[in-house]
């Protein structure tokens, strides 16, 4: 009598090499950056509300097509999600290593590396008097649901917010949606620094 094969079913593959509680850690610190509820997650993924829960609590581990499809609501790659493309955690940017972009009297340093998965930049900005950013040769309007912070480190500068001005001086900041029209004006008599914080996709509606 032959001995009968048994085939164990297949199970659904799992995420390679990276803690549970890391990724949903990292998926819930990414749903609350972006503004979006366990519902608005799962609209944008597929993924249902309980299931999110339980990967962001650490109760189970997502297969690759779930993580995908998480990766996927949160306007990132798989890799990026899971830091599968990222060596490192902790990047130096060294002051010689920055790219510096000058404009007339505007100069523009980036003060961070491009890193997968990216979602804010800072920059430090120079206007000399009589000039403002937005023009030629200045980076686009930013994506949609972006934000921006600006701390002015000396000098006094005026922001134009959808034609509505702002004056700013030493030591105040500013947030405002930065994908509504805007610019900055030095009409002193000297010289202004500040630094930019662009947080990418924090606001909704």
């Amino acid at each position: 009598m032959s001995q009968a094969t048994v085939t164990e079913p297949a199970t659904p593959e799992k995420i390679p090499a990276v803690p549970e509680n890391a990724v949903g850690a990292r998926v819930k610190a990414l749903r609350e950056a972006m503004g979006f509820s366990l519902r608005d997650l799962s609209d944008r993924s597929g993924v249902s509300p309980t299931m999110l829960s339980q990967v962001e609590r650490g109760s189970t581990s997502p297969t690759l097509a779930v993580a995908e499809k998480i990766a996927s609501g949160l306007d990132l790659s798989l890799s990026q999600l899971l830091r599968l493309d990222e060596a490192q955690h902790v990047v130096v940017s060294r002051s010689g290593d920055h790219l510096v972009r000058n404009r007339g009297g505007h100069r523009i340093e980036e003060l961070t590396p491009p890193l997968p998965g990216q979602r804010a930049d800072v920059s430090s900005h120079s206007l000399e008097p009589g000039t403002s950013t937005g023009g030629t040769g200045d980076a686009p309007m930013h994506e949609p649901g972006s934000r921006e912070t600006a701390v002015v480190l000396s000098g006094e500068v005026v922001l134009v917010f959808e034609g509505e001005r702002h004056p700013l001086s030493t030591g105040d900041s500013v947030t405002f949606d930065a994908d509504l029209p805007h610019h900055f004006e030095n009409q002193s008599d000297g010289p202004v620094e500040f630094i930019a914080v662009i947080a990418a996709g924090l606001r909704r509606g």
